[in-house]
């Protein structure tokens, strides 16, 4: 059983930053897809970015791409997601997956293994 851990959110105001953190084992920073996903209070979850050293590929959401980055950490085995210019719409519940895909997706389905998520609430 893989194990994740977010951490990171919490309250911030319109135009603030965040960084969001994935406490992600070895293996599956260094083979397979790491995403980060969200929902929003009323919607359904969605991907929001996504990094793969396996073949080098990252992923953003139109809505985020400009302002969120993903990176990661081998030494501390942490995948981030650094988000600045917040919006009242980012705020959602970010959760963070792995699987056994090499290639970045947004399709829940490639995703086995999720964290319990961390909260992000953007407002005045």
């Amino acid at each position: 059983q893989v194990q994740l851990a977010e951490s990171g959110g919490g309250l911030e105001q319109p135009g603030g930053s965040l960084r969001l953190a994935c406490a992600v084992p070895r293996s599956s920073m260094d083979y397979y897809a790491v995403g980060w996903f969200r929902r929003a209070p009323g919607k359904e979850r969605e991907a929001v970015a996504c990094i793969s050293d396996r073949d080098g590929s990252t992923y953003y959401t139109d809505s985020v791409k400009g302002r969120f980055t993903i990176s990661k950490d081998a030494l501390v085995n942490t995948v981030y997601l650094q988000v600045d210019s917040l919006k009242p719409e980012d705020t959602a519940v970010y959760y963070c997956a792995t699987g056994w895909n090499p290639s970045c997706s947004d399709s829940e389905e490639k995703y086995l293994y999720w964290g319990h998520g961390t909260q992000v609430t953007v407002s005045a």
